[in-house]
C-alpha cells in the first residue's frame, strides 16, 4: 500500500500523519493548562465551584473576584475553539453564573461585585470599578456567543456601576476620568478603569444603537487619550487629586483603547476610530516587542492586550498582532512553565523570569489559557472577542 492510499484509508502511521497545524498546537496548550488549573487550583462543588488564590497557603479560603473572573474567562475562550468548544459550553454558563457570588446591595443603595465574596461566604470586599468593567465584557462576549438577554443585562447592569466612578470634580488638574474605587477616600483617576469603561460602553452601544452608551465611550476614550495619553498605544497609568501622574506603563491599558477604537468604528463606522486603533497597535507593539518588555509584563496584562490587538485583527488584518502574541505564548510556554505540574510560575508581578518557588496562581495561569484559546479560535470568529 503506498503511503497515499494509507493516508486515505486512515491507516498511515503516525510517521506519515499530517503535522500539527499552530492552531491545533495552541488548542493543546490551551487545554493542557486549563487541566492543570483545575487540578491544583480550582475547588470543587464542596467549595462553591470557586477557585484558590495560589497554591500556596493563604487567610482567604476564596480567590479575589479578579482571578475568579479571570478563570471564568479562560473558560469562556475555550469555548471559541472551534474542535472543543461545545464540551465547555455548560462549565462556562456556571462560571459566569458564579459572579452573582461576589455581588452586593451596599448601604445607599449602591451595588456591586466586591472584591471579595460578601457574606455568607465571605467578609465582602471594596468595590473596584475595573472589576466590575470586566465582569461586564464576559457577559458581552457570553450574549455575543449564546444569544441570552440575560448576559446583555447583567453587562448593562455592570455599567451602571462603573458609569458610578466617574469623578465631576471640577477643581482637579484634567477634570473627569474615572475612579478607581468606590470609597470616598479614592485619591486616583486610572487608564485601566477609564479604558475599560469605556471598551464596555462601547460594546454596549454596539449590541444596543443607545446612543447614550456611545456618548459614556467617547467621553471615556478621550478623557484617557488627552490626560494620560503618552504616544500612540501607551497611556500612563493614573493621575492622583493632587495632579501627581503615576507614570507606569501596562499594556492592558493599551490593549483596551485599541479595543475601544476598534470597537467604536465597527458601530459607528467612522474611519478615524480605525486609524487610530490602527496607530495605537503600531505605537505600542514598537514599544512592547522593544527590550523584552513584554516578557517583564504581567501574564495577564498581555492576555487582555493580545485579545485586543486580534480584535483588531478582525478588522484589519495585521500579522504582526499574531506573531506579537504567538511569539510571547511560545517564549512562555518553554521558559515559564512546570512540566511536571503544568502550571506557570512567574515574578510576584505576575510576569518576568521563571520562579518555581513562587506559588502557581490562579491569575496567571488562567491569563496563559486566555492567550492559548485565542490563538486556537478559527480567525474568522476574532470579532466575538469581547
Amino acid at each position: 500500500m503506498t503511503a497515499v492510499a494509507a493516508l486515505a484509508l486512515g491507516t498511515a502511521s503516525p510517521a506519515l500523519a499530517a503535522p500539527k497545524s499552530p492552531d491545533d498546537i495552541w488548542q493543546e496548550r490551551a487545554v493542557t493548562t486549563y487541566d492543570a488549573m483545575q487540578d491544583h487550583l480550582y475547588l470543587g462543588a464542596e467549595g462553591h465551584q470557586l477557585y484558590k488564590l495560589n497554591t500556596g497557603t493563604e487567610a482567604n479560603p476564596y480567590s479575589y473576584l479578579w482571578e475568579y473572573r479571570e478563570a471564568a474567562q479562560a473558560t469562556a475562550d475555550l469555548q471559541g475553539a472551534a474542535d472543543i468548544g461545545p464540551a465547555y459550553d455548560n462549565v462556562a454558563r456556571q462560571r459566569v453564573a458564579n459572579f452573582d457570588l461576589y455581588y452586593n446591595v451596599r448601604d445607599g443603595d449602591r451595588p456591586g461585585y466586591e472584591s471579595y465574596l460578601p457574606a455568607p461566604l465571605g467578609g465582602g470586599g471594596d468595590v473596584f470599578y475595573d472589576d466590575n468593567s470586566i465582569v461586564g465584557l464576559t457577559d458581552i462576549r457570553q450574549y455575543r456567543k449564546t444569544g441570552d438577554p440575560e448576559h446583555l443585562e447583567k453587562a448593562r447592569g455592570a455599567f451602571e456601576i462603573v458609569k458610578r466612578g466617574w469623578n465631576t470634580d471640577p477643581d482637579l488638574t484634567c477634570p473627569g476620568g474615572m475612579d478607581w474605587i468606590d470609597r470616598p477616600d479614592n485619591a486616583d483617576r486610572g487608564a485601566n478603569i477609564t479604558g475599560l469603561g469605556a471598551q464596555l460602553a462601547a460594546h454596549l452601544y454596539e449590541q444596543t444603537g443607545e446612543s447614550d452608551y456611545l456618548e459614556w465611550s467617547e467621553k471615556l476614550y478621550d478623557w484617557n487619550n488627552d490626560c494620560l495619553g503618552s504616544s500612540p498605544g501607551l497611556y500612563l497609568n493614573s493621575i492622583d487629586d493632587a495632579g501627581e501622574i503615576n507614570p507606569t506603563l501596562w499594556t492592558y491599558n493599551s490593549g483596551s483603547m485599541i479595543a475601544t477604537a476598534t470597537i467604536l468604528y465597527r458601530a459607528t463606522k467612522d474611519r478615524e476610530y480605525l486609524k487610530e486603533a490602527e496607530a495605537a497597535a503600531r505605537g505600542s507593539l514598537e514599544y512592547w516587542t522593544a527590550e523584552d518588555r513584554l516578557q517583564q509584563q504581567p501574564a495577564i496584562f498581555n492576555a487582555f492586550y493580545f485579545r485586543d490587538l486580534l480584535l483588531l485583527d478582525s478588522v484589519k488584518h495585521d500579522p504582526a498582532y499574531r506573531a506579537a502574541a504567538e511569539a510571547y505564548a511560545q517564549s512562555t510556554w518553554e521558559s515559564n512553565r512546570n512540566a511536571e505540574t503544568g502550571l506557570f510560575h512567574f515574578q510576584p508581578s505576575g510576569g518576568g523570569d521563571y520562579k518555581p518557588d513562587r506559588p502557581a496562581a490562579t491569575l496567571d495561569n488562567a491569563g496563559m489559557i486566555q492567550i492559548f484559546a485565542i490563538l486556537a479560535w478559527d480567525k474568522r470568529d476574532l470579532d466575538d472577542i469581547s
